[in-house]
């Protein structure tokens, strides 16, 4: 029998299989990134089609079988793709690429989804400033969460200070840490 799993998620990107079916990569509350099938998505009609477009926030349901995970229901919670500006958009796709690059198979930390949800939060309400500052912030907290930071990771505070006057150093910062990953 297989267990169900009822978490949080933001849906980080969509790739067609077969037909009419889709693998979904979600970045959890509770189980991490996961890549899981979703049967029928792309058919047209199709239930759950709705609540898990990219960066949407979702309350689902996954089981995990013999293949891998498999996406069984899904309620949209916070549909941040819609709520935010077109440039907004394209610096939150850019962070979920970031992870979708450096996270090789599966990974659980709750740290990474409270990251990248406050990060939608700020672009949803901040000015150009601010979504820069919370880009870099965002950045170098993803690199060190998955370990490719070298120093003390600074509070959001001081990011947002050294972003005003130290702006060159953190970028230079954030590209050793890039370079550090090999990818």
């Amino acid at each position: 029998m297989q267990h169900k799993y009822v978490t949080r998620a933001v849906v980080l990107s969509r790739a067609p299989v077969k037909e009419v079916g889709a693998v979904v990569t979600l970045l959890t509350q509770d189980l991490g990134l996961v890549r899981a099938r979703a049967e029928g998505l792309r058919r047209s009609g199709a239930k759950l089609a709705h609540a898990l477009q990219t960066l949407s926030e979702v309350e689902l349901t996954v089981l995990r079988g013999k293949e891998g995970w498999r996406l069984s229901g899904a309620v949209l919670v916070e549909p941040w793709f819609q709520k935010l500006s077109p440039a907004a958009r394209t610096r939150a796709g850019k962070r979920a690429s970031l992870i979708l690059r450096l996270v090789q198979g599966e990974t659980v930390d709750a740290q990474l989804y409270d990251t990248f949800i406050g990060f939608l939060n700020e672009l949803a309400t901040g000015g150009d400033t601010e979504q820069d500052r919370a880009e870099l912030f965002a950045t170098l907290k993803i690199l060190s969460i998955l370990g490719h930071d070298d120093g003390p990771f600074p509070s959001a505070e001081e990011v947002k200070a050294l972003a005003k006057e130290e702006r060159l150093a953190l970028i230079s910062r954030i590209n050793r840490g890039l370079e550090a990953s090999g990818l």
